[in-house]
């Protein structure tokens, strides 16, 4: 990509406010390539300093992604001051390493509500924009745990799943107004998600025909390429990022 591959768009980040995460790194190289850039996060997160970080291309909006009403004020904010979104990458998450005979009903729809309905929520609310300018890119966060289920735990997997499957309907919906749709699928990433540190991650890596786990900077990469106009054929799609480990 060259250094202007979104030059003169508007992009909009949800959790964004991990300083060694998957939604900053993303924010820092949209804003290299041009973009002007809305970080969103929880208000006790990080978000202020990854904007601050950036610069003046970046702004710090606080965001609950289950909220509906909080979306709406994202949205009258970003087209009172811009006028459009471009791109939306619905990244917000959270992990929760339990299986189906210790997840409580209270811990299953907590990981839903952020990682499914926060997904749900962002695309309904900006659609309706997107739709009425004729164009937008909308990259899902999904996971390699939406792919399979041995191995993995049940409420992230499931809500993953659930990303997918949203994604490939919105797609469908949303491509006669030239708005895009697309998921990716990450494996082990080092980031604050993964709790365990060093070794937890020289362990994971050994799970990897690479050997290793991958960086933030190579998923912004992939991410980058969905919401640029060099992907302008490319909706529905499911891109997986994870070192062969599903293949």
């Amino acid at each position: 990509m060259n250094n202007n591959s979104l030059g003169g768009k508007v992009a909009l980040i949800t959790g964004a406010g991990s300083v060694g995460g998957q939604g900053a790194a993303e924010a820092r190289l949209f804003a290299v390539e041009g973009a002007r850039v809305i970080v969103t996060d929880l208000p006790n997160s990080s978000g202020a300093r990854v904007a601050a970080e950036i610069g003046e291309q970046a702004e710090f909006i606080p965001l609950d992604v289950t909220d509906a009403d909080a979306w709406a004020g994202v949205v009258a904010h970003v087209t009172d001051r811009f006028g459009r979104l471009d791109v939306l990458v619905n990244n917000a998450g959270i992990w929760l390493a339990k299986g189906i005979l210790n997840t409580s009903a209270e811990e299953f729809r907590k990981v839903v509500e952020i990682n499914q309905t926060g997904v749900f929520l962002g695309m309904a609310a900006f659609a309706p924009v997107m739709q009425a300018s004729g164009s937008g890119s909308i990259i899902n966060t999904s996971s390699n745990a939406g792919l399979k289920g041995g191995g993995m735990p049940l409420a992230y997997a499931a809500s993953k799943w659930a990303v997918r499957g949203m994604t490939r309907a919105a797609a469908w919906e949303l491509a006669p107004y030239g708005v895009r749709v697309n998921a990716i699928c990450p494996g082990v990433i080092d980031t604050p998600m993964i709790e365990g540190g060093q070794e937890v991650l020289d362990m994971l890596a050994k799970t990897s025909p690479m050997g290793r786990v991958g960086a933030p900077e190579e998923v912004a990469q992939l991410v980058l390429f969905l919401a640029s106009d060099a992907s302008g054929y490319v909706t529905g799609g499911e891109f997986v990022i994870d070192g062969a480990i599903t293949a």
